[in-house]
């Protein structure tokens, strides 16, 4: 084998993943257990078509059912469905969207069961089953996976990988894995395809290698993935070999693709003769999904209104009481399709802060078109509260009402239309949010690209259940203070 650069194995790899899945599979029961013991309490009627029945004893027939046959049922409809693939697990919405088809199979199952024995089930009882293994299994899978983000957060219970490419990709792809945790990746070193050229300095955050055969490599670095990092890694030829040498060894291959910040369901594989085309599709900024996420918006923002008024009078007596002045604070935002309009805010500045503006223009801590500043003078003492908690964005729920903002989306910049050139105009193509992918991957901590990146990312990939996944995690950002300044 040719020589390495700074390099040194590191231990072997634990089988984590087995132990994962094993603690989902107690989880699930347990879930199971419980939707069937909560139906039992609620439901009177909820042995219907087992009357008299005993098994086993004094066990009657449909306690067997519904604390042995719906717990190994669900079990069973969990794995037809793909819900204990390592793939799936930990990250995205892909895991809960299979234990979602798993109820559904589980209804299906459990209708044809009745109709094969002639049993005359209470449908309330099936529906409230159904229901209840879908909510319970939601909570321990949610539940398991803020366990296992705490976990990777040491650098465990995650996958090591070998980067194999170019060290510009390898370095891009490093960035991006590292700065998400929570993705279970953990880069322990590059692989160069080439020597570097005389004279060029090789400067990583990992050991590099050069000229090794990928397999003994990984193995030695107790690595259990691989990564190919751009189109001009390996040849196709050299791929394929790869992948041979992989099979059998327990090791994994990821292809990261050249076509970068688009996933879900707009990327389709479609082999033609033994050849692979990635297809992606449009971005969907129209249609049923859009207008569906329109109704919702108002309709949460109305009742959010309504149950949130005397949090909202609270805040409002509180600013009156600590500084004279407008307790609203509304300013000239760029939004949807480049039309204007005045957000709401809670006021948590001084009323003169934007004269005071211009002479702190040399402290600012942003590098794009917003003024960030840390320990900003300009802002009270209750608005530093408020802004830690986003407290100070309730009231945008009646632009939310209006039409002019939405609960998820880029967020609305004080700036002017003609600010918005080249790709970063791309995010006036859906409505501005409360929350959005800048708000739960870092706030005001972010650069601006990166800010851009991630609008232009949502922009691209957005559907329901991604909007929700955001609402979910913005609350654990808000309570954590996380790059709120």
């Amino acid at each position: 084998m040719a020589r390495s650069v700074f390099a040194r194995p590191v231990a072997p790899r634990a089988n984590w993943r087995r132990r994962y899945v094993a603690w989902l599979v107690l989880l699930d029961v347990l879930a199971a257990l419980a939707a069937s013991r909560t139906v039992v309490t609620l439901l009177a009627d909820a042995d219907a078509g087992f009357w008299d029945q005993r098994v086993l004893g004094n066990v009657s027939s449909f306690s067997l059912a519904a604390f042995v046959g719906v717990p190994v049922g669900w079990l069973i409809m969990l794995v037809a469905a793909g819900a204990y693939d390592q793939r799936a697990l930990g990250l995205g919405t892909e895991e809960l969207k299979r234990v979602a088809r798993a109820s559904l199979a589980m209804a299906a199952a459990v209708s044809f069961l009745a109709l094969g024995f002639k049993k005359d089930l209470s449908r309330a009882t099936v529906a409230a089953i159904i229901v209840c293994l879908l909510l319970y299994t939601l909570v321990v899978r949610f539940a398991a996976r803020v366990v296992l983000r705490r976990i990777r957060r040491t650098g465990r219970a995650s996958q090591k990988v070998l980067l194999v490419g170019r060290l510009v990709d390898a370095l891009a792809v490093h960035e991006v894995v590292t700065r998400n945790y929570g993705a279970g990746l953990h880069p322990v070193a590059i692989h160069l395809p080439h020597h570097p050229r005389p004279g060029e300095r090789v400067n990583a955050p990992v050991p590099v290698y050069v000229g090794w055969d990928l397999v003994p490599l990984v193995q030695q670095l107790g690595a259990d993935t691989i990564a190919v990092c751009g189109p001009a890694s390996l040849e196709s030829y050299e791929l394929r070999k790869l992948a041979w040498q992989l099979e059998g060894t327990g090791l994994n291959l990821v292809v990261v693709p050249q076509v970068t910040d688009v996933t879900g369901p707009r990327i389709h594989v479609r082999p033609i003769e033994g050849l692979p085309l990635l297809n992606v599709d449009e971005p969907t900024i129209s249609g049923l999904s859009l207008l569906a996420k329109s109704v919702l918006d108002r309709l949460t923002a109305l009742v959010g209104l309504v149950l949130l008024s005397p949090v909202l009078f609270a805040i409002a007596m509180a600013i009156k009481i600590n500084d004279p002045g407008p307790v609203m604070f509304r300013q000239t935002r760029i939004g949807h399709e480049g039309r204007a309009f005045k957000v709401w805010k809670f006021r948590t500045m001084y009323t003169d802060a934007e004269q005071r503006l211009a002479a702190l223009q040399d402290r600012n801590e942003s590098d794009g078109l917003l003024f960030k500043m840390k320990d900003d003078p300009r802002v009270t003492p209750i608005g530093r509260h408020l802004r830690a908690l986003s407290l100070d964005e309730l009231p945008q729920l009646i632009n939310v009402l209006r039409g002019q903002m939405s609960l998820v989306g880029p967020r609305p910049l004080p700036t002017e239309d003609d600010d918005y050139r080249g790709d970063v105009r791309r995010r006036l193509l859906v409505r501005p949010g409360i929350t959005g992918l800048w708000q739960i991957s870092g706030r005001s901590n972010l650069t601006w690209d990166d800010a851009v990146r991630l609008d232009l990312h949502y922009v691209d990939n957005w559907s329901l259940v991604y909007d929700l996944a955001i609402l979910w995690k913005t609350v654990s950002v808000v309570l954590a203070r996380r790059g709120a300044y």
